[in-house]
């Protein structure tokens, strides 16, 4: 159910933002080409996937998702993009593919995130039949809080200072829970602006958010030791290659897996506690620690 519910999700969110980036004039071919390889590369969508299943679950009609889900993918698009530049990560592959920069040109890199992110917005505030104008201005709020200073940005900040020098435990969380967990937090969130649910359910919910998002990035830490630059599509070992701080470089491989796994319990933890038929999002937070890419 989970595996098709993935494949079901990704291919709906791929037909929005194909749609969406198809729809752009030609005036700059370059520019949209590089904004196509960037967004479309492929990728497991987890955002997107975050958006839909916890909508579906709260009943808000799917329709009313679609700008959401395309909208926050376009944001991690452009993050992905820039944080492969040479002045940030310096990655040549992504997904198994040259990175944007390296398959156009550095400053046509720049301008694919730049223009995705602006993209973003220009989906989620479309006249739309199924939001109101202002669930639609609540989602512009929580996606640019996710993606600035105080979330992904901030984090990537934090990161690029504290490569090459050694950060506590404390520092490290709070790097990731801006640089990936804001994003997958802020996924769920845009679900939960979709729908009409008591306060108390909207911060448990959160929580599982929160804590999915972090469990998250500790998984990715594993898997850049574990695993093979075939199945990550990107180079293997490169967080060590950076001297980057993580999980494991301060826990430990097992202190990692086992800071993962709580993580998630503590996720599972706040779904018991709701009303709704949670299965798929459960299942979804044991994916997150079990995959293998």
């Amino acid at each position: 159910m989970l595996a098709e519910a993935i494949t079901t999700y990704q291919k709906r969110v791929n037909v929005t933002l194909n749609e969406h980036l198809t729809l752009l004039d030609d005036a700059a071919p370059d520019l949209k080409a590089a904004m196509l390889h960037g967004a479309l590369l492929g990728g497991k969508r987890i955002r997107p996937f975050l958006v839909y299943s916890v909508g579906d679950m709260l009943g808000v009609n799917i329709n009313a998702l679609d700008k959401a889900a395309a909208a926050i993918e376009c944001i991690h698009a452009y993050s992905l993009i820039h944080d492969d530049l040479p002045a940030m990560d310096n990655d040549a592959l992504r997904r198994g593919q040259p990175t944007v920069h390296v398959a156009f040109n550095e400053a046509t890199a720049i301008l694919a995130g730049d223009a995705l992110q602006t993209l973003a917005f220009e989906i989620i505030t479309n006249p739309s039949n199924d939001l109101h104008p202002k669930q639609q201005i609540a989602m512009v709020r929580a996606l640019a809080k996710a993606s600035g200073y105080q979330g992904m940005c901030g984090g990537q900040a934090i990161d690029l200072s504290a490569t090459d020098h050694s950060i506590n435990i404390e520092r490290l969380t709070e790097l990731h829970n801006k640089k990936t967990g804001a994003l997958i937090t802020c996924a769920v969130e845009l679900a939960l602006i979709a729908a009409d649910i008591p306060d108390e359910h909207y911060q448990l919910m959160m929580k599982y958010a929160h804590t999915l998002g972090l469990a998250f990035q500790v998984q990715d830490d594993i898997l850049d030791i574990t695993a093979s630059t075939e199945e990550l599509g990107k180079p293997q070992g490169s967080d060590q290659q950076s001297n980057k701080s993580t999980f494991p470089k301060l826990l430990g491989l097992d202190g990692a897996k086992a800071c993962a796994e709580q993580l998630i319990q503590d996720a599972l933890s706040a779904l018991t506690k709701l009303p709704y038929n949670s299965q798929l999002i459960a299942d979804f937070a044991h994916y997150i620690i079990e995959r293998r890419l």
